[in-house]
């Protein structure tokens, strides 16, 4: 069965909808319930839903803004059932929600940032340019600037190292990534950057990369 996408503004979001989006994880972390989905329906401009069906299959609070002129793309959190079609709900989530960066920053490259849990997160990335952190790599002064903006931006500017990008707030529901590979590779190397982390205490690393506007007018992201 082929896979909904929607898009809306947050205000249109209904609490019954809070409801079928708290469910898809009352029996597990990250536990966003309706309180914490609440918050995020204040906090963030957009939301995407996935279905399958009649079945909420995943779901999306995002941004699009510039950050100091940059066009951004901005995850205040995703999360994907976890199911055998986990891939292709975060590809469709994904693929809404880079249709709109382009579409609201025509011939820009847009930065993609988020907070991620776990290896996985990376397989979001998929495409992009220049990500930050990469195995090998290490990160310019620019890069950690960038990260302590994006922490700023998810309500947390004081609580980045920004050498390790790691963010560590009070343990409680934290926006993320939520996602876990039902199959294929994950990035080379995603692995050690989660070694010590922690997401039951309140630590995520923040992530981002580019996405370069040819590969957004293609419409071939993500990959």
């Amino acid at each position: 069965m082929a896979m909904i996408v929607t898009t809306k503004d947050t205000t249109a979001l209904s609490d019954a909808e809070l409801v079928e989006m708290a469910d898809l994880c009352v029996d597990r972390e990250p536990n966003f319930d309706i309180g914490f989905l609440s918050k995020q329906r204040e906090e963030w401009v957009l939301v995407t839903h996935a279905r399958e069906g009649s079945k909420l299959r995943g779901y999306s609070f995002s941004t699009l803004e510039r950050i100091g002129g940059t066009p951004s793309l901005l995850i205040g959190l995703l999360l994907v059932d976890r199911n055998a079609k986990a891939d292709q709900t975060l590809r469709s989530i994904l693929h809404d929600q880079f249709r709109r960066a382009l579409l609201a920053f025509p011939d820009e490259d847009v930065l993609l940032g988020a907070r991620l849990t776990s290896p996985d997160g990376f397989r979001a990335f998929a495409g992009l340019e220049d990500i930050v952190p990469r195995r090998g790599y290490k990160p310019t002064g620019e890069d950690r600037a960038w990260g302590r903006r994006l922490a700023k931006r998810f309500g947390a500017e004081k609580a980045i190292d920004d050498h390790t990008f790691v963010m560590t707030v009070p343990a409680s529901p934290v926006g993320c990534l939520d996602y876990v590979a039902a199959k294929g590779a994950i990035p080379d190397g995603a692995e050690e950057f989660f070694a010590d982390l922690c997401p039951e205490e309140g630590q995520r690393l923040i992530a981002f990369g580019w996405a370069m506007a040819e590969s957004l007018a293609s419409g071939k992201l993500p990959r």
